[in-house]
């Protein structure tokens, strides 16, 4: 059988070596990741950085450098796929981002080690390791912080509950209020109440209110529509 490349002790031995670094920088992170009880945990972590491995290996032993650039390349797009996979969307809640992110990175780890790059792959797995441990008292210090109405990212909702009859121009109203405190509408939702009454609601494109702004809107809207059984403001914080 007539082989491609000739089998030599030098790129046999440079092959296991890239594959076991990948290894075992993969099984750090894994490891990491399934003691946390993640989706891609330990195997998932060391087979994307094996596969990463012996893929840039074998793009720079067939061809050379300008080759395995171009396998780097294909391995950060494949693996965009495979992380995608990973993200779930439950109702409101997103899950799988810092998952995904890990998976990507032990990606570099064994393109890294493929590339005979060993300094390189340690030391992003390092960083990788640190991201998931040594910042996690971080990210719940920041989330213990309070936090000023002005700054936060939420959901904010202008409600007008009229009659039905009264719609058309309810929202005429309320979009004219929202307007003049320069505030643009996302999207309009309409809810029907028992007794002939229908809830207007305005979902603002802004993420940074004024709560004191919105009082006046409220109030302008309570002159301005009479026959208004209600009119009010919410927020909700996203999950």
């Amino acid at each position: 059988m007539h082989l491609a490349l000739p089998l030599t002790w030098d790129s046999l031995s440079d092959t296991l070596a890239s594959l076991a670094l990948a290894l075992l920088l993969g099984a750090l992170i894994g490891a990491e990741r399934q003691y946390r009880e993640r989706i891609a945990s330990l195997r998932t972590n060391v087979l994307v950085a094996l596969g990463a491995a012996a893929f840039v290996d074998m793009g720079l032993q067939i061809g050379g450098s300008a080759d395995a650039l171009r396998v780097v390349a294909n391995v950060v797009t494949g693996v965009g796929f495979l992380g995608a996979g990973l993200i779930m969307k439950e109702g409101a809640n997103i899950r799988g981002l810092n998952t995904a992110a890990t998976v990507w990175c032990s990606a570099a780890v064994g393109a890294a080690a493929g590339a005979n790059l060993p300094a390189q792959a340690i030391g992003l797995a390092v960083f990788v390791l640190a991201c998931n441990t040594a910042l996690r008292p971080l990210g719940k210090l920041i989330d213990r912080l309070p936090l000023r109405d002005a700054a936060a990212e939420a959901r904010y909702a202008v409600s007008l509950t009229v009659p039905d009859p009264s719609v058309g121009a309810a929202r005429e109203a309320l979009a004219a209020a929202l307007a003049e405190a320069a505030y643009p509408v996302a999207t309009w939702e309409q809810h029907g109440r028992k007794g002939g009454q229908a809830e207007l609601v305005a979902v603002l494109v802004s993420s940074s209110v004024r709560p004191g702004e919105l009082d006046a809107v409220v109030a302008r809207l309570r002159r301005a529509v009479p026959e208004a059984a209600d009119a009010a403001w919410t927020r909700s914080n996203p999950d």
